[in-house]
Order: C-alpha cells, then sequence, then structure tokens
C-alpha cells in the first residue's frame, strides 16, 4: 500500500478528511521553502503538494504564478526540487508528497528518468495539469514501475462519457477543480460541492480531494467533510507574498505567518 493510500485509509478510519496545503518550490529561496515543508506536517498536514515552477502555466491564478515566477528567480529546478524532498524525508518517512505542475520541464529531464529519481527522492504522486488522459502514455508506465500514483483532475464539467476516459489508471485519489476557472479567483458552493460528489463516488472507489477556491478554515472543513480532503493553495501563497520584503525575499514574518495559517485550517479540520 503507498504512502497516499494509507494515509487516507488512516484518516477515514479518524472519521475525517485530509488538510492538503501548497507549497511552490524555492518560493521565496530554497531555504525558505524547504523550512516550510519540514514544520508542515506539525502544523496541519496531512499530505502536502509543491510546486514545480514552471514559466508558462495554464491553470494558476496570478497568486500561483507570482509565487512560480520568485521560485524560479530563486533558482527553482527539478533537481533542486528533488534535493528538498530528501531532506523532508531525513526527518518524515509517512507524510505523502504529490507534485503538481507542467508537462514540459519533465519531457524536458526525461520521462522516465524523472520518474526513478523523483520515487527515490520520496515522491509518492503526480498531478500534470496539461497531460490529458490521450497523451499520458509515455508516463503511465514508467510512473507506474517507479511508484508513483497518477492523479486525474476533473472539472465541473466533465460529462459522464469523459468521466470514464480521465479516471483509466487513475490512483491515489482524484483531485476535483471545484470551478470553472483559474486557480484563487473564487469558490464554490457547499451546494455545488454536494451535488457533484455523487456522481463522481459512483465513478471511482478513490478518495477525493477539492481545490480550487478553498481559502477559509470553514470552507476547509466544509470541504474535507463532503469530500475526503481539502487542498489549500492560494490562500498559503497569498500570506506569504505579503510577508515579503520589498526585493521579494523573505523576512522574520515568513513562516510563522504562514504556519498560524496553516495552523487554523488544521484545527478546523479535525473538529468533531
Amino acid at each position: 500500500m503507498s504512502r497516499i493510500a494509507r494515509r487516507f485509509a488512516a484518516l477515514k478510519a479518524e472519521g475525517r478528511g485530509a488538510l492538503i496545503p501548497y507549497l511552490e518550490a524555492c518560493d521565496p529561496d530554497f531555504d525558505t521553502s524547504l523550512a516550510l515543508l519540514k514544520a508542515m506536517p506539525e502544523a496541519g498536514a496531512d499530505l502536502i503538494e509543491i510546486g514545480m515552477p514552471f514559466s508558462d502555466p495554464s491553470a494558476d491564478g496570478p497568486i500561483i504564478q507570482l509565487a512560480a515566477r520568485r521560485g524560479l528567480k530563486a533558482g527553482a529546478t527539478l533537481p533542486r526540487l528533488f534535493e528538498m524532498v530528501r531532506s523532508f524525508r531525513d526527518q518524515d518517512a509517512d507524510t505523502p508528497i504529490i507534485l503538481m505542475g507542467y508537462l514540459n520541464p519533465i519531457e524536458a529531464y526525461g520521462i522516465d528518468r524523472f520518474c526513478v529519481d523523483a520515487a527515490a527522492a520520496g515522491i509518492d504522486g503526480l498531478i500534470i495539469v496539461d497531460m490529458p488522459p490521450e497523451e499520458a502514455g509515455p508516463m503511465q508506465s514508467p510512473a507506474r514501475a517507479a511508484g508513483l500514483d497518477i492523479i486525474r483532475l476533473i472539472a465541473p464539467t466533465t460529462d459522464d462519457a469523459r468521466l470514464k476516459l480521465v479516471l483509466n489508471h487513475a490512483s491515489g485519489f482524484v483531485y476535483y477543480v471545484s470551478i470553472t476557472g483559474i486557480t484563487g479567483t473564487r469558490s464554490a458552493s457547499d451546494e455545488d460541492l454536494r451535488a457533484a460528489l455523487p456522481r463522481l463516488r459512483a465513478a471511482t472507489d478513490l478518495p477525493i480531494a477539492i481545490g480550487f477556491g478553498i481559502r477559509t478554515p470553514q470552507q476547509a472543513t466544509s470541504a474535507s467533510r463532503i469530500a475526503d480532503g481539502a487542498v489549500v493553495a492560494s490562500a498559503l501563497l497569498a500570506t506569504l507574498a505579503e510577508t515579503l520584503d520589498s526585493e521579494g525575499r523573505a523576512t522574520e514574518r515568513t513562516l510563522p505567518d504562514v504556519l498560524a495559517q496553516l495552523r487554523e485550517l488544521g484545527m478546523a479540520v479535525r473538529q468533531d
């Protein structure tokens, strides 16, 4: 059983959903992002998503785009990202790590080499935003051989026929994009989420995590109860950005402010 499967099974036994925070690799610098990554489990993270900075995103809103730019400016590369995860694994062997990003950097690195190196670093799953199932063939076998879950994205506009295709060979969990649009712009209502989930439940036995637009503790709590997990990204990155100095560098507020927000989210998700 993979780390992702074990974690969702353990949370189901506890009777609650997962909190899945996001950080961008090397945002605003390598040491700060590594310190944040290492502190996230104690602050309430059940699984962690790490963004692979990329210059030409298609799904990310302005907040994540700016975080990716800061990461690239600070020297983010796939080898540096793997170094982050290896350092994290020195102290945490259990918290699942998922990489979220785009296919271009992976193809430039080499798909087979990427899957081997990602797994060796301690990464558990991949969310590749611009890799539709029709184009996923070259990734599937290397990822499976390396023990990496390929986590599929489902949108409100995904019809039943498309749903079956997208879920083919999916593993780990299903990421439900709760809005039509880019990240960090608006939020779906609880009513919309409750209406969407039964169709997804009927199509897969995998856990379902809700992302795009989860910003507040109340929204995280609702999403983690309606589904099996809540992904919080733009809200945490916005807090991080607010703490940076005029040159975009970390300050003494950066880690404490982001971790305080994460603890508030974690406490809300864990409420009875």
